[in-house]
């Protein structure tokens, strides 16, 4: 039985660094990040240290079990910068023996060269936004590397990293299934662990948004084709030894994302830097915390104020168990139905449970409900009848 006020266990504790600067901005990109001509890196590194150091004091006799560095560009970080960060997160939690530190990385000619900084600092997993294994494609997605590039950097970040994961983007203008279950079977071959493997969404607010609604984004692939890509996706990992273990994300056994599956489990999270979103349970209940979106109004918050973040939100009980369920099913572990009932403070409605079942939409065991194979493409309507 879960104890009240300590169900973040469950889940984990893990450091979230949002490094919010850019080279460019992707054409498909609505992450809050932003390209700018300098940065201060020592003043960043102090802000995001004194940020640490707060939030620290506010969850005492925790030991971090994974940080990741997110953006943004973290790869665009000088060594040093990763280190200091790195340095104030031992000073304020401690780590668990194991603990995972990730950065995501850029694989251009410049930032390979600082990996091995990044390794001496204590990263010891590096996740690439490689995105397609296709020049005429990554030019189309507004990346700066090349497919030569990529391998390059690809075969450096394995010469100095145990864990290396990339990402690939699917479902591009003009992609056909064979030209992705080629590249997919490429992406496979090169030794990686980890997988992170998209479907390309147009967002709103985005380049490729203003050019969808001005009609002049075409050859997007239909939704049947997007189901066929992603049931191929399913069926090439799984050939491979590399099934999912989340909608999006594909592991070796053992080399699933640590800190993902924070987010995914409902553990608690510290976050820092411009518009992160955490997730910390204290005293007075689970609260979510956000930061001041602007890099220079968050910058400027931290020197002034002592903190770059905005009022806290307190997470009722109730709200807890719904993050819980629609983060959960993202697994296939599933969701744990005890602590979903301790939670909510009742269990989820059993006849939406049989129906789904019925349906073979989910399945039900060792006190537990995953979604099946058929049921994970239409995730977000299972999750409307449990949520009902």
């Amino acid at each position: 039985m879960t104890v009240p006020g300590e169900d973040w266990r469950a889940g984990g504790f893990g450091l979230y660094v949002h490094w919010p600067f850019c080279a460019a901005k992707c054409p498909y990109c609505d992450f809050n990040s932003h390209v700018v001509a300098h940065v201060d890196q020592r003043r960043w590194a102090d802000a995001l240290s004194a940020e640490i150091a707060r939030l620290a004091a506010e969850t005492p006799d925790r030991h971090l079990g994974s940080i990741f560095f997110g953006g943004g560009t973290p790869s665009l970080m000088l060594p040093e910068t990763v280190d200091a960060v790195i340095r104030a997160a031992q000073a304020g939690w401690g780590f668990a023996n194991d603990i995972e530190i990730s950065l995501e990385a850029n694989p251009t000619s410049v930032e390979k060269g600082r990996f091995r900084g990044f390794a001496d600092a204590g990263v010891n997993r590096l996740s690439m936004g490689i995105q397609a294994l296709n020049d005429t494609d990554l030019h189309r997605l507004g990346r700066m590397h090349s497919v030569a590039e990529a391998r390059t950097a690809f075969d450096v970040a394995r010469s100095v990293f145990d864990r290396v994961s990339f990402d690939l983007i699917y479902a591009r203008q003009g992609q056909d299934r064979t030209a992705w279950q080629a590249e997919l079977r490429e992406a496979l071959s090169m030794a990686v662990d980890h997988l992170s493997l998209y479907q390309l969404t147009i967002e709103p607010g985005t380049a490729f948004g203003a050019r969808a609604e001005a009609g002049k984004l075409r050859d997007l692939p239909d939704d049947d084709l997007s189901a066929d890509m992603y049931f191929d996706t399913q069926d090439l990992c799984e050939a491979a030894g590399m099934g999912c273990y989340e909608i999006s994300n594909h592991a070796r056994p053992g080399a699933q994302s640590r800190h993902n599956l924070v987010y995914w489990r409902q553990g608690d999270w510290a976050a820092v830097g411009p518009g992160a979103h955490g997730r910390l349970t204290l005293p007075n209940g689970r609260m979510a915390t956000e930061a001041h979106r602007m890099p220079g109004a968050w910058l400027q918050a931290v020197e002034t104020t002592g903190t770059g973040e905005v009022p806290r939100d307190a997470i009722p009980a109730h709200e807890q168990a719904t993050e819980y369920l629609l983060m959960s099913l993202r697994l296939t572990e599933g969701l744990d139905e005890a602590r979903y009932a301790a939670l909510s403070g009742k269990p989820l409605e059993e006849h939406a449970v049989t129906s789904l079942i019925d349906m073979g939409m989910i399945d039900r065991s060792d006190g537990r409900i995953r979604a099946t194979a058929q049921g994970r493409p239409v995730l977000n309507a299972i999750l409307r009848e449990l949520a009902a």
